[in-house]
This record gives structure tokens, C-alpha cells and sequence, in this order.
């Protein structure tokens, strides 16, 4: 076996595709029993513009490439999404100088169309608003993630590459060929193959660790923030998306619509130190005391729980947002290995352009 691909959601799909179509035989190893069931499933399925990173990161430049990538893919390969365009909104006059600020950090990573609008300007565009300011994104848009994860297997699987469900890593060694890899449940199964490549997303570290050969020094402890979601009851008075300006930990309790028309509000940023998945009814309160800074009207009873995701992050709630991190044999010394770490939002977005740099960092 050439490659391994360790993660079978959005980005490991991505990679694993990239890596076929450049002539690659590679199989993808999948803990889960299906494509796409952690991160990938759980997230706003917005394809982000490139508003908030800083330049010349490589989530500013990833984003940004992986964001027209993502367009032109869904329109060959009959994958749903939709420009709805997003505004960021100033529910203070103290935050116009953020939007201001985004405004500048977007168009300096190469976002095109941004538009400051004051506050007549944003209610003539939606008017249940009710906003100092807002920062207007056109290409800002929406995704069916499934499909698009669904159209990368299919690619992968045309290049003769394949995907092993219930498939975890157990261990892999390092060894003069390439690796020896360990995988599977009650029943595992040994490969050996010239590449790996970790793109095991929350499990990410825990796969680099069970890689005898790598420093350990090379393996990050990772932090987790869950985001919790409401869904709306009722149908809402808006055609963009809405997004307050950012906090600590993600971008604020945000409205987001999906491609048949659903409300959802989040994600929140709670910091947990396992997986669970429950929303908590009592977060409601704060959910409505944010969404009420931007839109007034939101009732009581307009949210219900709806789903959580979580993100790996590579700092804690004091941190200052790190980039993504694309650790290669120049990082870590170990030929042949690619660990994806920190790949939270905008991930979804930009997995097009990971999936080639990776193949690009494996070219040689």
C-alpha cells in the first residue's frame, strides 16, 4: 500500500482524494462506521469568505483558495450550496471599529465584495435587524456537507482509492520502508505503506501518539470547545446569514440558515474536557440574550435544543486563536508523515486547498 489516510471526514477525504488523483493508491482508515460522523456532521455548514484570519496564515490563504475550489466543485458535481451572503453585525456603536477592522483583514486575504453598511443600509437588506453597523459578505455561503463528503468518496473511489469503515488505528510504526500500520477492531489488520497521513480531526493527537517513531515532542495537547446549537420553531425574517462580531473561541452566537430553509443559532464556546454531545436546555437564556442584541423580536419559545459539535482547538478559553497546524517531515523529521492538527473552522471550507497541499508536501 502507497498511502494511508487516517480520518474519513471532510479534510480526510479531501486529502485522500488529492492524493488519488495524483496516481496515489490509497485507502482511507475510518474509526466510525461511516464517512463523516464527528466534526464534519456537526458544524454550521457555512463556506466561509476569509474575514477572520490573520494574513497570510494558512487559514487566511486556505480558506480563501478552498473557498472558490468549493464552489466551482459543487457546481460539477451537483453538490447543494448557496451564495446567501452573510452580514456581521455591530449590536454597539463600540463594535463598528471591529467591523472596520474585519473589513480591512478580509480584504487584505484577498475576500472580494466587502461592504461596511450603516444601520438604514442593513435594515433595507433585512429589516427585523436591529444594528448599529454591519459588515456585509456576499460570497459568504452555504454547503450540503454530506453531499460534498458524499462526491469526494465517490472521486476517491473512481481513482481506485477506497475507504475502511470501523476501522481505528491502533498503532503504526515507523520503519526503514515507510510504516507499519495497525488497524481494526476485534479483527485487526496490518498494512505497510510508503505514506500516512493523520487527518483523525478531534482524535488527531491521540493517532500521532500511537505512532512509534514520532518525538513526542511533536504531539500537541489538544483542547476542546463544544458548540451548542437551537433550531428555530418558526420560520425566520432573514435571507443572509447573521453573525454578531467574534468571542473568544469561535464567532458568536450566529444565525445560520440551511439549503431547505431551517434556523439553527450557534455555536456557543463551552470548554469540556470529553465528548458529549447533549445540548442543555438552560442555555437557552444566554442564547436569547445574545440573539436579542441583534434581533429584538426572538421569542422564548422560538428555540429548541438542537445538536453540539465539537471543535480541536490548539488553545484554551485565554488563548489567542492559533493557525492550523500542516506538520511535515521538515516539522517532525519523519519521512512520509503528514499529522493535520488543529483543524477546526473553517476546515469545511478549505478542505479542498488541504487536500492539495497536502499531496503537495508528499509530492517528493
Amino acid at each position: 500500500m502507497e498511502c494511508i489516510v487516517v480520518g474519513a471526514g471532510v479534510v480526510g477525504l479531501a486529502v485522500a482524494r488529492a492524493l488519488a488523483d495524483a496516481g496515489r493508491e490509497v485507502i482511507v482508515l475510518e474509526a466510525e462506521e461511516a464517512i463523516g460522523t464527528v466534526t464534519s456532521a456537526r458544524n454550521s455548514e457555512v463556506i466561509h469568505a476569509g474575514i477572520y484570519y490573520a494574513p497570510g496564515s494558512l487559514k487566511a490563504r486556505l480558506c480563501v483558495a478552498g473557498r472558490r475550489a468549493l464552489y466551482a466543485y459543487c457546481a460539477a458535481h451537483g453538490v447543494g450550496a448557496a451564495r446567501l451572503g452573510k452580514l456581521i453585525v455591530a449590536g454597539h456603536p463600540d463594535e463598528v471599529a471591529y467591523l472596520e477592522h474585519l473589513k480591512a483583514t478580509g480584504e487584505a486575504n484577498g475576500v472580494e465584495e466587502l461592504r461596511l453598511l450603516n444601520a438604514a443600509e442593513a435594515r433595507a437588506l433585512e429589516p427585523a435587524l436591529s444594528v448599529h453597523a454591519a459588515l456585509l459578505s456576499p460570497v459568504t455561503g452555504i454547503v450540503d456537507s454530506h453531499g460534498f463528503m458524499l462526491a469526494l468518496k465517490d472521486d476517491l473511489e473512481a481513482a481506485g482509492g477506497m475507504v475502511a469503515l470501523g476501522a481505528p488505528l491502533a498503532r503504526a510504526e515507523v520503519t526503514p520502508q515507510g510504516f507499519t500500520v495497525t488497524a481494526g477492531g476485534d479483527h485487526p489488520l496490518t498494512l505497510g505503506c510508503r505514506l500516512l497521513v493523520n487527518s483523525a480531526g478531534l482524535d488527531a493527537t491521540v493517532v500521532a501518539a500511537r505512532i512509534t517513531g514520532l518525538d513526542a515532542r511533536f504531539v500537541p495537547k489538544p483542547k476542546f470547545a463544544k458548540g451548542n446549537y437551537f433550531t428555530s420553531t418558526r420560520k425566520v425574517p432573514f435571507r443572509h446569514l447573521i453573525y454578531p462580531v467574534p468571542v473568544p473561541g469561535g464567532l458568536g452566537t450566529h444565525l445560520t440558515l440551511d439549503l431547505g430553509g431551517q434556523a439553527r443559532f450557534g455555536p456557543d464556546v463551552e470548554w469540556v474536557e470529553s465528548r458529549d454531545y447533549a445540548v442543555d436546555p438552560a442555555r437557552k437564556a444566554p442564547f436569547l440574550a445574545s440573539i436579542r442584541r441583534y434581533w429584538p423580536d426572538v421569542r422564548d419559545d422560538d428555540l429548541v435544543p438542537g445538536y453540539a459539535g465539537i471543535r480541536p482547538k490548539l488553545d484554551g478559553p485565554a488563548g489567542v486563536t492559533p493557525d492550523f497546524v500542516v506538520q511535515g517531515a521538515k516539522d517532525h523529521g519523519v519521512p512520509g508523515l503528514v499529522n493535520l492538527f488543529g483543524i477546526e473552522s473553517p476546515g469545511l471550507t478549505s478542505a479542498l486547498a488541504l487536500g492539495d497541499m497536502v499531496a503537495g508536501l508528499l509530492k517528493d
